[in-house]
């Protein structure tokens, strides 16, 4: 397996969810979205090294809950796994495009998985999947989930909306993260992509910027639990299923039990 590194998303400010301070950073059941994503990472026993992306005016909350949770020294919770924090940009695709300067020089073949930290319930074996696919020489992977109601193509014409269109949902997919790809080739598509003196494309995924870098973008097998939370509805949904689950979803070590109720 060559070496995986995980960049996690979480300079958003989830302003739909209607939350005090950043959505990464919303508890859940005692631990925040984004730590759930980079121990999502750690269980899936392929990641090498971590890198949060985050705001500016949250590093230093960041630096204090991060140390706090021994997340970034060396109580060992994330295994050994590395876990550094940089300062992302205005958008998801600036953040992304620091996230991979950040990482530096990296080996031939180097997996790069692109993740939202608002999916925080994701299995450690979807994580797993998408990076073994791109191990297998796939350059771009997506985990996608069938779409199960029917999607209209709508317009505006005088103020009334109507549809235009509807698209055959048995050819549709709904995306989720992580989204893996070859180091060197996201690398490349970013730089061609941030190069634009009058951009064509708007990127609205990494996945998109790399079709439109001209490569073939494959798929697995999505997951249910990667939903994203983005409003109430999402968080009371998540909250429920920790209820059930959160025995088996992490193993807590006992040192840190007390920090996780905080």
């Amino acid at each position: 397996m060559p070496e995986v590194i995980a960049l996690i998303a979480a300079a958003g400010k989830g302003t739909r969810l209607g939350a005090e301070v950043p959505k990464a950073f919303v508890m859940l059941r005692g631990r925040s979205l984004v730590e759930r994503s980079i121990l999502a990472m750690v269980t899936s026993g392929v990641v090498d090294r971590i890198i949060v992306l985050l705001s500016a005016d949250m590093m230093s909350f960041a630096q204090d809950l991060f140390s706090r949770r021994g997340l970034i020294d060396s109580r060992g919770y994330c295994q050994g796994i590395p876990v550094h924090l940089v300062c992302g940009g205005g958008e998801r695709a600036d953040s992304v495009w620091e996230g991979l300067k950040a990482i530096g020089s990296h080996k031939k073949g180097s997996v790069v998985l692109i993740h939202d930290a608002a999916r925080a319930l994701t299995p450690p074996g979807l994580i797993a999947r998408v990076a073994r696919a791109v191990a297998q020489g796939h350059k771009a992977v997506i985990p996608v989930l069938p779409v199960t109601d029917t999607i209209k193509e709508v317009g505006e014409e005088s103020g009334t909306a109507f549809v235009r269109s509807t698209p055959d949902r048995s050819r549709l997919r709904a995306v989720q993260t992580p989204q893996g790809f070859d180091l060197a080739e996201l690398y490349a598509a970013n730089l061609a992509y941030f190069a634009q003196e009058t951009p064509d494309f708007i990127a609205t995924d990494d996945a998109s910027l790399m079709e439109w870098h001209g490569q073939r973008v494959s798929c697995v097998k999505g997951d249910p639990m990667a939903f994203k939370v983005t409003t109430p509805i999402d968080m009371t949904l998540a909250e429920h299923i920790v209820d059930e689950a959160e025995p088996t979803i992490f193993d807590v070590p006992d040192t840190l039990k007390k920090d996780a109720d905080d």
